[in-house]
């Protein structure tokens, strides 16, 4: 029974860190007159990164894309690729502050009334600094031959810390911002 009860307890921690920890946020976007079926091969186009952005993180993140595309049935074409593909990734510092301020010193339904008679006791003003980091992943994919954009994939997410197991958690991102790759799937 205890065992039950540990394993439970375990289960909740580990939901309740899943679900305080902050999301990637995914939009993407596709040209409705292209026909996705036409496309068999892909080249990796340009790659933007952020110098913030390690060496070895941005090889992560292009080999993800590499093999979400080859997991899709295409296959990677330098020479004469039916899609080019860019990847852009920013990195930025934030720092969002926010005030609250109490003029009366207390709150409630008396509010135009201090202690002992007097009129407004006192205010004060209380600050909020927020220090983070946004991070954005964005995947361009366009028609080699007619070179206009065919899909579109970004993914967002605020990074509070460094990311603990890199090899997992960023082709765990690239698929997500992926899944909707070719539309109509």
């Amino acid at each position: 029974m205890k065992k039950l009860y540990y394993n439970f307890l375990i289960a909740v921690v580990v939901l309740l860190q899943a679900s305080c920890s902050p999301s990637l946020k995914v939009t993407s976007d596709y040209d409705r007159q292209a026909n996705f079926s036409q496309y068999r091969s892909f080249s990796i186009d340009t790659v933007h990164m952020n110098q913030r952005i390690s060496q070895l993180n941005q090889n992560r993140i292009v080999n993800a894309v590499k093999a979400e595309l080859t997991n899709k049935g295409l296959t990677e074409n330098i020479a004469n690729p039916d899609l080019k593909v860019n990847i852009a990734a920013i990195l930025k510092d934030q720092l969002p502050i926010s005030s609250n301020t109490d003029y009366y010193g207390y709150g409630g339904v008396y509010r135009p009334w201090g202690w002992n008679g007097g009129v407004g006791a006192t205010g004060y003003t209380t600050y909020n600094v927020q220090n983070y980091k946004d991070g954005s992943l964005i995947i361009n994919i366009a028609d080699a031959k007619k070179n206009s954009l065919v899909w579109e994939g970004i993914g967002n997410q605020e990074i509070d810390k460094p990311v603990k197991n890199p090899d997992t958690q960023i082709p765990t991102a690239v698929a997500s911002i992926m899944k909707s790759f070719p539309p109509g799937k």
